[in-house]
């Protein structure tokens, strides 16, 4: 089975990239820019493309293959300074895939959302598929719009498409400084000597689920997963900012470190509170998360602590 994975070079996608390979598919990973550190060993093909150029999707898809959309131009924070930018980056692109995936004949097209956006405030905890949707960020507002086309192409022509909403991605390789990422964030404000803002007393409670557990998540939805259906990528339990600080600070002390909190204001734009309720996918196929986060946290900082000491 072909499989082409459209910002299968990004943080998740390179994860996900090698779970299909594992599985035996014959990968194609399809990037904005040339192939980085974590994508260039991958046993698969590469293609230089972007999401918005109808001409290049046409080319790389297949009659009959997967296709996995984990393409996104702009992150919440950001969007909020420009929404228009954020609606101009993502939507026309990922309406213009669905259309070459009608037109080309996908066997499925499997559709990365955001389960930490697209509910908003929640009504309660954790949140099924069923919730209702009321995001307060323009970049939720762009995903759910997304979600909506694709469940539309679905509905209306028979587009195979399943959607799925992870909660908090964190791992390793995730990035600071780009504006999400509270665990990244933390750890590289510790390594550098300067202070964690948190939003509020406590600030946000999120559903932090590790990057791997996103990867096989995808992959389950993708296998297992029906046509027209949305399905929840969560750990079902939440943590605040202050209960990661809690789980870091043995952590930093033993390697000699010490952590500074900055307490600012609450911003009107944060949900108080996303937790996932995933039973709809563990249900249809038994997947469900692996790695606690105590250990991924642990991970996280083993890795950075040894890259920094390298610098």
């Amino acid at each position: 089975m072909k499989t082409i994975v459209i910002g299968g070079a990004g943080f998740i996608g390179s994860l996900v990239s090698q779970a299909l390979i594992a599985s035996g598919r014959q990968v194609t990973v399809v990037g904005r820019r040339p192939p980085g550190a974590h994508t260039a060993p991958l046993p698969c093909a590469y293609r230089c493309a972007d999401l918005g150029n109808r001409a290049q999707m046409r080319e790389i898809l297949e009659p009959g293959c997967e296709v996995i959309d984990l393409a996104y131009a702009t992150v919440p924070k950001t969007s909020y300074g420009d929404p228009v930018f954020d609606l101009l980056a993502n939507l026309p692109g990922s309406v213009g895939l669905l259309e070459e995936a009608m037109a080309v004949g996908v066997r499925r097209l499997l559709l990365v959302s955001s389960g930490g956006t697209v509910y908003g405030p929640p009504c309660a905890l954790p949140i099924p598929e069923s919730h209702p949707t009321a995001p307060i960020s323009p970049y939720g507002i762009t995903k759910l719009t997304i979600d909506h086309y694709a469940l539309m192409f679905h509905q209306t022509r028979d587009l195979p498409v399943v959607v799925v909403r992870p909660a908090n991605a964190y791992g390793v390789q995730q990035r600071s400084r780009t504006g999400q990422g509270f665990l990244a964030a933390a750890i590289d404000a510790i390594l550098s000597g300067r202070e964690i803002e948190i939003y509020g007393d406590a600030g946000t409670i999120r559903d932090y689920i590790h990057v791997s557990d996103v990867a096989s998540g995808i992959l389950a939805a993708l296998d297992f997963g029906e046509d027209g259906e949305i399905y929840n990528l969560g750990t079902g339990i939440g943590a605040s900012n202050l209960d990661v600080i809690a789980l870091l600070r043995p952590l930093v002390e033993a390697a000699g470190h010490t952590i500074q909190v900055r307490h600012l204001s609450s911003r009107r734009f944060d949900v108080e509170a996303n937790v996932l309720d995933a039973q709809k996918l563990c249900s249809a196929c038994g997947w469900r998360p692996d790695v606690s986060l105590q250990q991924g946290l642990t991970e996280m900082w083993d890795h950075a602590l040894m890259a920094s000491s390298n610098t």
